[in-house]
């Protein structure tokens, strides 16, 4: 049970939590944790680019969150909870991009209990043009092991210090379609669906049962948004993924390949109900035509979590911003 004015307290006084050693070794690791990811990707032949931190729309498939409006100018924009539609602009351009994106979703207050939602966080985005999802997943799982062997090597003293032991986790990583990863929760008793996304609870419990990193992939079209590729050869089926962390850290990376053609991206906005008006210039965009493409989001302070065995997330940020609580 979450003790709330111990959460609030940690976040009103950080800035004496902040001096403390243990504060300060995740810091050094998150340090460590971003120049490696830069580092992999730039050696993967990737641009890093600027992320957008207003627009007239974000993602809308952000599972039970609110997203931020503000009057922009006297316009109706949102608060970025993930850059997905302006990653399709600029791939066409590029062909291997990244970028450090900050984000903002008002998380329910409850998800505070699961540990791992933050209202405010930053995530690193890629995408890749002409690249299928089973390409994208093996780039994910190489920078994953990367990362992990250069935090294991270069900052051994604070994973001492936080009484982490590391494993760099072996390739390639198994893969669930999530059909198989509903049937195995079912079978432990847990409430999950065949059309829908796994609850937090289940996919942590699922996280549990395994010791290193694994993908689900090929998710309901019915789960998840309109800019998700269906595959053309199995109509119902999204040619998607979720890297989960094992130990129980629950979801690492999601993504998969873009859907690209606007009158498929009509269909789909039309069965879910969505507003055509408020995406003109993704439609647009989509009328002149974009590359096929494939990518993920990883969490930074997830990321942070996992490898400093951390039991909150917010002990991964140095001014976290939590679900509920207005804090510093």
């Amino acid at each position: 049970m979450l003790d709330l004015s111990e959460i609030k307290t940690n976040l009103f006084e950080r800035f004496k939590y902040i001096k403390m050693p243990r504060m300060r070794n995740i810091l050094i690791i998150q340090d460590e944790i971003l120049s490696s990811l830069r580092d992999f990707l730039r050696g993967e032949g990737f641009v890093e680019i600027l992320a957008p931190i207003i627009g007239p729309v974000t993602d809308p498939g952000i599972r039970g969150a609110k997203q931020v409006s503000i009057d922009f100018y006297g316009h109706h924009f949102k608060i970025m909870s993930s850059m997905i539609l302006y990653k399709q602009m600029v791939v066409s351009s590029l062909g291997k991009i990244f970028s450090l994106s900050p984000n903002v979703r008002l998380e329910p207050q409850e998800s505070l209990a699961t540990m791992r939602h933050l209202s405010e966080f930053r995530q690193l985005d890629l995408e890749i043009a002409e690249a299928s999802y089973m390409e994208a997943m093996d780039l994910g799982e190489r920078m994953l092991a990367y990362v992990v062997r250069r935090v294991k090597k270069n900052c051994r003293e604070e994973l001492t210090s936080l009484k982490r032991s590391l494993k760099v986790p072996n390739l390639p990583f198994k893969k669930i379609p999530h059909k198989e990863a509903v049937d195995l929760l079912l079978s432990k008793g847990y409430n999950v669906k065949y059309g829908e996304e796994i609850p937090w609870d289940a996919e942590v419990a699922l996280s549990s049962m395994f010791d290193d990193p694994f993908w689900i992939y090929d998710f309901p079209l019915t789960a998840r948004g309109f800019y998700d590729r269906e595959d053309p050869d199995r109509p119902g089926i999204l040619r998607d993924f979720d890297l989960i962390y094992p130990e129980g850290y629950g979801e690492a990376i999601s993504g998969g390949e873009r859907e690209y053609l606007f009158g498929k991206v009509i269909g789909r906005m039309r069965s879910r109900g969505d507003d055509l008006r408020d995406y003109g210039w993704y439609l647009e965009m989509l009328k002149e035509g974009v590359s096929p493409s494939a990518g993920f989001g990883i969490g930074v302070e997830r990321l942070t979590r996992y490898l400093c065995g951390l039991e909150k997330i917010w002990e991964a940020v140095p001014f976290p911003k939590l679900p509920g609580i207005a804090s510093p």
